[in-house]
């Protein structure tokens, strides 16, 4: 019996009860108002329940009399073993051994499909992350918000969600013209410009564009720079896109900002200008002393905001918002950003801008801040100088590695890796402690085909080891802990579930043999035993892939 079937065993059992004290008008239940949990103490049972504890009130009841009656109603229900009234009236459920174990049969039959639910069905979501300059490699930073991101798309979709993951490409603006001449003086052997970009990456561009564009110093002077720097980007570009692609993170969405200040078909308005217009419309901006001001003040900013100045020249806001409404033009109802540490005071600002476009801000939009990543040690970029590189430190440490651990903590919080523990193959690196029960259980695995054992016969009664109920346990935990993680955007709660499974996973394997010890003839429980091995590596499977981290079958 899993958690959902218990769920709606105990709201049949609730309802009539809550009803008869209702003298017969419908009590409104769902399964969502009958939380259960898992007890810290085994000994409480499977599941605990304070349904009594919270509809006691409504209905005039006896918090433990009315957890009396719902226990009397419980042991009735096919797979519960027996139901006990602790404290003021919380109801502890205890499963029978053959409805636990039944788990392990439903997991392996699910397959990777085991943990997905329904949890964010209906929901369209745009999930932008990274959304770094193409004018230089990316960082330690980008390299944080890639794992994040990512992690959170996987979750959301594997909650139900439609999900597209975009990256935003600021590929207009001054930064863009220094970067053309930046390349452009390497290319031609001048010193970097003032204000422009340097570093041994600037350099290899130069080479590399002179390739691309032969004829790039035979261009009249006024278009060099141009041409410098749509070839540059154009490599840039597809340096970046390797680089995550590398680390294990695609995206459904590259979308450029110059897009937005493009002139329409025959020279019609852009998007930026549209934009504008559809902010006035909704009455919320206003002119002073010859500029045009979003009064976002009105939706909790800390000022107003210009978005065309006084000379007719849009501000960076201006294009904010035109991507913003783009986002709900393609049919995005929901936005989320992630964003880096620098970027707190875009949280207001992008909430007010939601507001002034007509949505809601506390309901379409949806700003996450990460914070700062460092590793000790870490050396400065060669090509780059001033920065750690993402492909360095994935050479250095490995993806998997990298990603596990940018995961496994809260985005808000500052992180510092620690090296020799990522590149440690002992139970001390929590990457390598997953991955090495996952790994188990193929060896397990391999060794029972070896020994004869399979999966032929399934008797889930015979399941009754504590190890084995505390392993069934976490194993039902796993869709809820995924849709708890994609409803908060917290792909650590993953993480930290996986370690628990693991640790878990490794007190079976060392108190209950699926193998029979010497000649002993393989029974029932070897072949039981089997499958709930292979439930466990489903899940750790599962549980990695979520978080973008591959799932060894031989360490």
């Amino acid at each position: 019996m899993d958690p959902e079937a218990l769920s709606a065993a105990l709201l049949a059992v609730v309802t009539p009860l809550a009803e008869a004290r209702r003298q017969g008008s419908s009590a409104g239940l769902t399964a969502a108002d009958l939380v259960l949990d898992r007890p810290k103490n085994r000994d409480h049972g499977d599941w605990a329940s304070n349904a009594a504890l919270k509809l006691a009130k409504k209905l005039g009841a006896d918090p433990r009399e009315f957890a009396a009656e719902i226990a009397a109603g419980l042991t009735e229900v096919d797979g519960i073993m027996s139901v006990d009234v602790a404290g003021p009236g919380f109801i502890n459920i205890t499963l029978d051994a053959a409805a636990a174990g039944a788990l392990a049969k439903t997991i392996v039959e699910a397959g990777a499909a085991f943990g997905s639910n329904e949890s964010q069905r209906g929901n369209t979501i745009n999930l932008e992350f990274v959304s770094a300059n193409p004018t230089g490699p990316l960082h330690i930073g980008h390299t944080r918000w890639a794992a994040l991101g990512d992690s959170i798309g996987r979750l959301l979709q594997a909650s139900g969600a439609t999900v597209a993951r975009e990256f935003y490409i600021n590929d207009a603006g001054v930064q863009m013209e220094r970067f053309g001449r930046s390349v452009l003086a390497a290319a031609t052997g001048q010193p970097t410009p003032e204000g422009g970009y340097a570093g041994g990456y600037i350099d290899e561009l130069g080479r590399r564009v002179l390739v691309e564009r032969p004829d790039l110093l035979d261009l009249p002077e006024e278009e060099q720079v141009a041409a410098a720097r749509d070839a540059a980007y154009a490599l840039q570009l597809g340096e970046l896109q390797a680089s995550l692609a590398a680390f294990n993170v695609d995206f459904d969405v590259w979308f450029s900002e110059r897009v937005l200040h493009a002139k329409g078909a025959d020279g019609g308005p852009s998007l930026v200008d549209e934009a504008v217009d559809r902010l006035v419309a909704q009455g919320h901006v206003f002119e002073d002393e010859g500029a045009v001001w979003v009064r976002t003040t009105d939706f909790g900013d800390d000022k107003d905001r210009v978005i065309r100045r006084s000379n007719g020249e849009y501000t960076y806001f201006a294009a904010d918002a035109a991507y913003y409404l783009n986002k709900g033009d393609r049919g995005f109802a929901h936005k989320i950003y992630l964003l880096g540490a620098d970027h707190h005071g875009y949280v207001h600002r992008l909430k007010a801008l939601a507001g002034a476009a007509g949505d809601d801000p506390d309901a379409d939009i949806e700003v996450l801040i990460g914070q700062l990543v460092s590793v000790n040690g870490a050396r400065l970029s060669k090509r780059a100088g001033n920065i750690i590189e993402m492909d360095d430190l994935r050479e250095w440490l490995g993806t998997d590695a990298l990603r596990y651990s940018l995961g496994r903590y809260p985005a808000d919080s500052p992180l510092t890796l620690d090296p020799e523990l990522l590149r440690k193959r002992t139970n001390d690196n929590p990457v390598f402690y997953v991955q090495y029960a996952h790994a188990r259980t193929h060896n397990v695995g391999r060794n029972a085909a070896a020994s004869g054992v399979d999966r032929s016969e399934f008797a889930p009664e015979l399941l009754t080891h504590p190890t084995e109920s505390a392993l069934l346990g976490a194993l039902q935990e796993f869709p809820r802990i995924v849709a708890f993680a994609a409803e908060v955007r917290e792909p650590h709660r993953v993480a930290r579930y996986l370690e628990e499974l693991a640790g878990l996973y490794h007190r079976w394997y060392d108190s209950c043999r699926v193998i029979p010890l010497g000649d002993a003839p393989v029974e029932a429980v070897h072949r039981t035993r089997l499958w709930l091995n292979d439930a466990t590596g489903q899940v750790l499977r599962n549980g990695l892939d979520l978080l973008g981290v591959s799932a060894p079958e031989r360490m």
